[in-house]
């Protein structure tokens, strides 16, 4: 018959930013141990709110499976002595195993034979099972930051309080540093019971809802939503929806009731952001908006609890939005008294990195970085703006608003630049250059915007490499990778065509007064960028080896490899790839014993080579032309030309020839072919069966 877990970590309460990784472990180390122990299910579901984190299993089955496993003994020759009396060897392996020399046999293992048994051994009750996964659970689930309490050495991010442990209706019995499970869960913290038994799954799911807990975080995820939108329109507008804001709010409550308060029109005469970033990143409230998209003095959040005297909830929310929002009208009316540009005297006062300087010589390298992309990406109609734009990008940095809103960085830079005179490209270009912030963050649209993101991205990659900070594992505490990563997703959205090594040896001659080797960081560099980019385009759904091809070919012109890649990825489903690829890998193998690039017609004797010869020097010229018009099937179509001419040379003459001038054009011949290859892609890295 199969049975059922219900399991229940009861918690203080848990931080929002903990729960969907907790509730991911959960579920998988569960999957995971389940299997380990051989024990068959279902399915697994998990829940979350603040105070617990609870695990159903079902469709268990009743005990384990029955384990039979074929193990391995020492050798035959060394496992008998001449008495035929087991030697020490194989008495320590029969102690081991509980094995007597009745349970022997012998068999072959690679070139002579061993001793080897079957252990059988039957199958648990999943009960008992159960009892050594489920403390062992608990202890799996990892977090950033953990704690001890009350004399335990148990770590978990907050105290553990209560723990139900139900198997098919019947308390499992453990204990875990004092914490003894049992069938007693708690309701709401203010409005639910604080014991109360439960026998089954359904007990246990209805009389948390009676006792205020809506268990299901999708399901009080979507309350909050409709909530949310109803009282929206009841006071005639739409809620700023933000699905991370929202997720957020769904872990910090377990029975969600959403009101709207209200502020004072005046500060409404602030910039949008001013007023939402304290709602969002302060407060956890969802701004309001007019159909034409302009905000309301309004704002939604959601109580942990009933309308109960929800006016009085009402008004200290909107007390404490009244202090962020006057602070804020404060700090801006003291920036915009100072033009924008006067603030970037202070910034030699804000360090950016020991080694590197003050965020002041940041702009500095910015500036003279972004003055050659400029004239790299073809932008010099933008030149003036983009200088300008660079050389005022961090002022925003230390006026007041920044400094007590930090996540306002650029977005006030942009505002304050517009207030100071500053047009508009240069302002917008002020917000683009921190862009993208995140992963699916939008990417600048300006290209003053986009030379200096990538001038300040790059600055900072260099910088850290040439001082030997690199990411390494899961570090990454200047956040490297995310930077490499928005520089390749700029040049691609861009379509800009340009050398990543120069503008990585740009931004490394900024930094001549660091003492370190530049060609060595910069093949560091490079290799880091290689790595990001093969992430992205495998998951853009472009196979490894094309990947492989394109990366192996020595091109570092990042949009041009993402086009070479796409056509590449489409172009090998021919029917006679197969044919195609054997031909030019043939060709690749040989082409590295070349020894002189040089071909003299003199020395071609066969009449094979003399086609493939004049082949290829009709097929040269049309692949170098498609390529500059990056028409890349069509060059990989013109090469495979010379796949029969290849074919007859192989089949009829030796390449290594006894005369060394005859076997050395041949392979210069071989080599010119292969470098052709190469300026399209390595075929030799296509993997084929």
């Amino acid at each position: 018959m199969n049975k059922y877990l219900l399991f229940e970590i009861g918690c203080e309460e848990i931080p929002a930013r903990f729960m969907d990784s907790s509730l991911k472990q959960l579920k998988e180390n569960s999957k995971k141990f389940l299997n380990e122990n051989r024990i068959k299910f279902e399915d697994i579901k998990t829940y979350g709110t603040p105070r617990r984190l609870t695990l159903i299993i079902e469709g268990l089955g009743e005990k384990q499976d029955d384990l039979e496993e074929e193990i391995k003994g020492p050798a035959k020759r060394i496992a008998f002595d001449d008495n035929n009396e087991p030697t020490k060897p194989l008495q320590g392996f029969m102690r081991s195993k509980g094995l007597n020399v009745e349970d022997l046999y012998f068999k072959v293992a690679g070139k002579e034979e061993y001793v080897f048994a079957k252990l059988k051994e039957e199958g648990k009750n999943t009960e008992d099972v159960l009892k050594d996964i489920l403390p062992n659970l608990i202890k799996s689930i990892n977090y950033p930051k953990t704690m001890k309490w009350g004399g335990k050495q148990l770590r978990f991010t907050r105290p553990i309080r209560w723990i139900v442990s139900i198997y098919n209706g019947e308390v499992l019995d453990f204990e875990i540093e004092g914490i003894k499970s049992s069938n007693v869960t708690r309701g709401h913290r203010f409005l639910g019971k604080d014991s109360i038994i439960v026998n089954s799954i359904d007990e246990y799911l209805n009389e948390l809802k009676s006792n205020y807990v809506i268990l299901d975080q999708e399901e009080r995820k979507e309350i909050i939503r409709k909530q949310c939108i109803e009282v929206a329109s009841s006071i005639n507008g739409q809620v700023l929806m933000d699905e991370e804001l929202l997720n957020e709010v769904t872990y910090l409550l377990e029975y969600p009731t959403a009101f709207y308060g209200e502020f004072e029109e005046d500060y409404l005469k602030l910039p949008k952001e001013v007023i939402i970033t304290p709602m969002k990143e302060h407060q956890r409230y969802f701004p309001v908006l007019k159909e034409n998209g302009e905000l309301l003095p309004n704002f939604i959040t959601v109580r942990n609890g009933t309308d109960y005297k929800i006016e009085n909830v009402k008004k200290g929310n909107e007390k404490v939005l009244e202090a962020r929002l006057a602070d804020a009208q404060f700090f801006y009316k003291e920036d915009i008294k100072i033009e924008l540009d006067k603030y970037i005297e202070k910034l030699k006062n804000v360090v950016f990195q020991d080694q590197l300087g003050t965020i002041y010589d940041k702009t500095l390298r910015i500036e003279g970085l972004s003055e050659k992309l400029v004239s790299e990406f073809g932008y010099e109609q933008e030149r003036d703006n983009t200088i300008r734009a660079a050389k005022i990008c961090k002022a925003d940095l230390v006026t007041n608003m920044v400094f007590e809103f930090t996540e306002l960085q650029g977005v006030m830079g942009r505002e304050y630049a517009k207030v100071s005179g500053e047009n508009d490209v240069v302002a917008n270009a002020i917000f683009e250059h921190y862009l993208p912030r995140f992963s699916g963050d939008i990417l600048p649209s300006t290209n003053a915007g986009t030379v200096i993101a990538i001038a300040d991205k790059m600055d900072s990659i260099a910088g850290f490499f040439a001082i030997g900070i690199q990411p390494t594992g899961s570090q990454d505490p200047y956040a490297l990778r995310r930077q490499a990563l928005g520089i390749i997703n700029i040049l691609m959205d861009k379509n800009i065509n340009v050398s990543l090594r120069n503008i990585i040896d740009y931004s490394l001659s900024n930094y001549n007064n660091l003492n370190f080797d530049k060609e060595k960081v910069s093949m560091e560099i490079l290799d880091f960028f290689n790595q990001r980019i093969k992430n992205i385009f495998s998951e853009m759904g472009i196979r490894y080896d094309v990947i492989d091809a394109v990366i192996s070919s020595d091109i570092d012109d990042v949009s041009d490899m993402y086009n070479r890649a796409k056509e590449l990825n489409m172009w090998i489903n021919k029917d006679e790839i197969v044919e195609i690829l054997t031909a030019f890998n043939r060709v690749s193998t040989l082409a590295q014993k070349a020894e002189i690039n040089e071909i003299k017609e003199e020395y071609l004797q066969a009449h094979e080579e003399k086609v493939l010869y004049d082949e290829f020097k009709k097929v040269k010229d049309i692949v170098k032309s498609s390529i500059d018009k990056k028409e890349y099937s069509k060059a990989l179509d013109e090469f495979t030309v010379l796949k029969n001419p290849i074919d007859n040379l192989f089949d009829t003459v030796m390449i290594m020839d006894k005369d060394e001038n005859i076997k050395n054009n041949r392979l210069a011949l071989l080599k010119q072919v292969y470098d052709t290859m190469l300026l399209i892609c390595d075929l030799s890295k296509i993997v084929y069966k």
